[in-house]
């Protein structure tokens, strides 16, 4: 008789283990399914509406080189730039870029380069000013070297003799058309620097009879930026 290790018996009686079961995928008629799809789109449409919100800029016109009176702008002077008005009525003072601009409109008045397009510096051509070219000789410290042709620049005259200082230019807004540097022309000689600048006939008039009247006059050129 040998001894072994007694095995346990064997329950043959037990049923068989069921399948695990799992997890089904939700079907289209699932309540659960709809109530997601509908908070995605919900989140969707109100984060379109913060970020148009946020963004309350309008696109408008702006000139990309300086154009004094009389200039015609065409579409290679403008440029598009974005900018938030506090007032509505402060747009309406500008041209926005879906606006169709006039073909035959001039500047009234001098823009600087970036400086946004107005309505009120435009007018119709039959009544922009007729301009002529003048020639400004002026000491070379007294203008700035950035000053070159088509900036726009206002002239102030001075008396040396007298003791009050003039606070008005004599010619305002005025388009540089011609800008030699002084190393060219008779600047290397005279020290003095020679623009020709754009303006109405009658302020180049008035100019020449004010600069006539003083002995020694002494001109400054201030350049618009």
């Amino acid at each position: 008789m040998s001894l072994g290790t007694a095995r346990a018996p064997v329950d043959r009686a037990a049923g068989p283990v069921p399948p695990a079961t799992r997890a089904a995928r939700p079907g289209w008629r699932d309540p659960r399914l709809w109530v997601g799809v509908l908070l995605v789109v919900v989140s969707v449409v109100a984060g379109a509406r913060l970020l148009a919100a946020a963004d309350d800029t309008v696109s408008v016109w702006a000139v990309s080189t300086d154009a004094g009176p009389g200039s015609q702008l065409t579409a290679d002077d403008l440029v598009a730039h974005r900018v938030r008005f506090a007032d509505a009525d402060q747009l309406a003072g500008y041209f926005t870029v879906d606006d169709e601009l006039p073909a035959d409109l001039r500047l009234l008045r001098g823009v600087g380069a970036g400086e946004l397009l107005p309505r009120a510096a435009l007018g119709a051509a039959d009544t922009a000013p007729d301009t002529v070219e003048l020639p400004v000789a002026v000491d070379a410290d007294q203008v700035p070297g950035s000053v070159r042709a088509g900036s726009v620049v206002d002239v102030y005259l001075r008396d040396p003799s007298a003791r009050s200082e003039a606070s008005d230019p004599v010619l305002a807004q005025a388009t540089v058309v011609d800008a030699p540097a002084l190393e060219d022309g008779f600047g290397t000689v005279t020290g003095r620097r020679q623009l020709v600048v754009a303006v109405p006939a009658g302020d180049a008039s008035a100019f020449l009879a004010a600069l006539g009247r003083i002995e020694n006059p002494v001109l400054t050129v201030v350049r618009w930026s």
